[in-house]
């Protein structure tokens, strides 16, 4: 007769699981590989990775129509029709076909007239300059972070890798997993059933959670209740795998050897647990691998594994458990969709006081990139044509909710060192994440204003006294806002590599075609005070109202051809290979109302700003001082 197994106490769940984890973390060491991209779906990036290629590759039709010359067709309305000619004023065009300079814009096939002549057409609206064209990298910038460390990787992530030119990519080895069944009672499904018999099913499920938890997963026949045989077969798989699982056994019944096995195999750390059902759980580590006894009755066996193998499987993969939520939030900017369809919004989400605030990504067909940087959709149903800003909307959300609740929202100017921080924070700080919306350095002080984000990067210049960003906070707010040092930067006019245009200065920007930077950016209010000393008037500029949302954008457009110059970072010309002509340094600050300082996922970031591993980093890429990088002044 088998000795029964008595309980002489249950451990509370997250005293059990704590006590699990913390064990394990210390006598696991993860393994990686490097596969291609093509096989790389659902497993976990080891390294941040950035893009080789932009995407799109070239300046590229967004419509089937015909790309014109935007200069020659002012004028034209429905009254006035304005006639073009194939060859000088047009070329037909398909949807992703280069459109090459001269041409900058695209009309409609559909907003033609036709004429007696196949090589005339008539149009009877004028053409605004890149409407219907997408830009080189509106979608993907050649050295922008595609994907975080610890990522796990979806089929949008696969495609935007190969159109980045990622052909091969590190990622953590994917944890072995020996599943047994156990028990004389049991039988395989379609065996022949007798009295007493059960057909198993545990273990099939097992192995399919095992699977969407990013681990391989293999079955064993089932094993009889048989002390010596369970304890051979359970050495012989801890050799081999990861982890092992047993299913049954784990019980006070006189035949439950499992607890017996694994005490003479290794060590036991936790025999029962506090949860109803699934009591009679066993967590135990043999030769450095986790070992885990799972109750018998299918509930308990799947409480169980939600709550014990789950989160070993998540720390051994280097990922967390992937859940979906619905929650409510507020809307940060204005939505306006079409009454005929029901629209999904990519959104980026975080918690900025006692609310989840919601930022809108690209809504664009072809803005792949929004997919990977969302944390969830809003719908808009149909028939509603849309949401106004600072409205509640439903969000369903990819992340945890409490992973977003300790995620720094940041809001504003856009700079490569943002990418190397949002990389560092969960490296550095378990849990704590990084989400940036790049909506220049005005636009991020009046989000941090309605209460939006944690924190703005700002690089605003005084044109009074030649100093950066204090005026600005001043005028702003009345509460006390942090302004931290962040980089000291050199901004400058980038150009094709060796300047082939001769420009030496603002001065020379009116020979050229130009891309700015949008309303509201630092880097344009930096541009708009040199042109002033240089009496240079806007219309002056050919492009200076063509704007680009960031720095690599605008060297990407540079690069490409697209541009002959642009206003940026010194890292954003190096990444690019182009040539840089200074305009001046100038400081790239954070600024953080007093009510949001002392939040642990803030802290964390500042830990991260002044950390060797970010100083490593930065340096890397060119351009920046740090000599007073983390230092803080207080604007009251």
């Amino acid at each position: 007769m088998g000795k029964r197994n008595l309980y002489l106490k249950t451990t509370p769940v997250e005293e059990a699981k704590a006590l699990y984890l913390d064990a394990l973390k210390k006598i696991w060491e993860p393994e990686y590989e490097t596969i291609p991209v093509i096989e790389a779906c659902r497993r976990v990036t080891r390294h941040a990775v950035y893009a080789k290629n932009s995407s799109p590759l070239y300046n590229a039709s967004a419509m089937d129509g015909i790309a014109v010359i935007s200069a020659r067709t002012g004028g034209a309305c429905e009254t006035k029709p304005v006639r073009l000619q194939e060859g000088e004023d047009y070329v037909v065009v398909d949807t992703g076909d280069p459109v090459h300079h001269p041409y900058d814009a695209v009309i409609m096939a559909e907003d033609l007239l036709e004429t007696d002549r196949e090589d005339q057409v008539d149009i009877i609206a004028s053409a605004a300059a890149w409407q219907h064209v997408r830009p080189v990298g509106e979608d993907i910038v050649a050295g922008e972070m595609i994907l975080p460390s610890c990522h796990r990787i979806r089929p949008i992530d696969v495609g935007v890798l190969l159109s980045a030119g990622i052909l091969e990519i590190e990622v953590v080895k994917q944890p072995k997993v020996t599943i047994f069944p156990t028990g004389t009672e049991i039988i395989e499904p379609g065996d022949a059933i007798t009295e007493g018999s059960i057909i198993e099913s545990n273990t099939r499920m097992f192995e399919q959670m095992v699977l969407e938890q990013g681990g391989l997963a293999e079955r064993r026949s089932i094993l009889e209740d048989d002390c010596e045989k369970i304890r051979d077969e359970v050495k012989k798989a801890v050799a081999v795998s990861d982890m092992v699982l047993i299913n049954a056994g784990s019980s006070a019944g006189r035949d439950d050897y499992t607890v017996h096995v694994l005490r003479e195999l290794g060590e036991v750390l936790i025999h029962g647990v506090a949860i109803k059902p699934g009591k009679p759980v066993i967590l135990a580590v043999v030769d450095k691998k986790p070992v885990i006894g799972l109750p018998g009755y299918p509930v308990s066996a799947y409480i169980a594994f939600e709550n014990f193998v789950a989160p070993v499987l998540a720390m051994m993969g280097q990922l967390p458990v992937r859940v979906d939520y619905e929650v409510e939030a507020v809307i940060s900017r204005r939505l306006v969709s079409s009454l005929k369809h029901k629209e999904y919004v990519r959104v980026k989400a975080g918690v900025v006081g006692d609310r989840m605030v919601a930022a809108p990504l690209a809504r664009g067909a072809g803005a792949a990139m929004s997919l990977v940087r969302a944390d969830g959709f809003c719908v808009i149903d149909q028939n509603c044509e849309g949401v106004e800003a600072g409205e509640k909307v439903k969000i369903s959300l990819y992340r945890d909710p409490e992973e977003i609740a300790h995620t720094v929202v940041v809001t504003g100017s856009h700079d490569l060192i943002l990418d190397v921080a949002a990389d560092l924070m969960p490296l550095m700080h378990s849990g704590m994440h990084l989400s940036s919306t790049h909506v220049g350095s005005m636009g991020g002080l009046m989000a941090l204003k309605r209460g939006e984000a944690h924190m703005a990067p700002i690089h605003l210049l005084d044109e009074g006294d030649g100093s950066y960003n204090d005026s600005y906070v001043k005028r702003l707010f009345q509460e006390p806002v942090a302004i931290v040092t962040g980089v000291q930067r050199i901004q400058g006019i980038m150009v094709k590599k060796g300047n082939p245009l001769g420009i030496h200065g603002i001065e020379d920007l009116k020979a050229c075609r130009f891309v700015n930077r949008q309303r509201g950016a630092g880097t344009r209010l930096l541009l708009d005070y040199q042109m002033k000393k240089s009496g240079i008037l806007p219309e002056m500029i050919i492009g200076y109202d063509r704007e680009a949302s960031t720095h690599m954008a605008v060297a990407a457009l540079v690069a490409s051809d697209s541009a002959d110059a642009g206003m940026g970072i010194l890292s954003a010309a190096r990444s690019m290979e182009l040539d840089f002509i200074p305009v001046g340094e100038e400081w790239y600050e954070f600024a953080i109302p007093e009510a949001f300082f002392e939040l642990p996922h803030v802290q964390a970031f500042l830990d991260v700003l002044k950390s060797r591993r970010f100083a490593e980093e930065v340096t890397g890429l060119g351009g920046y001082g740090m000599e007073k990088t983390g230092e803080i002044r207080w604007i009251r």
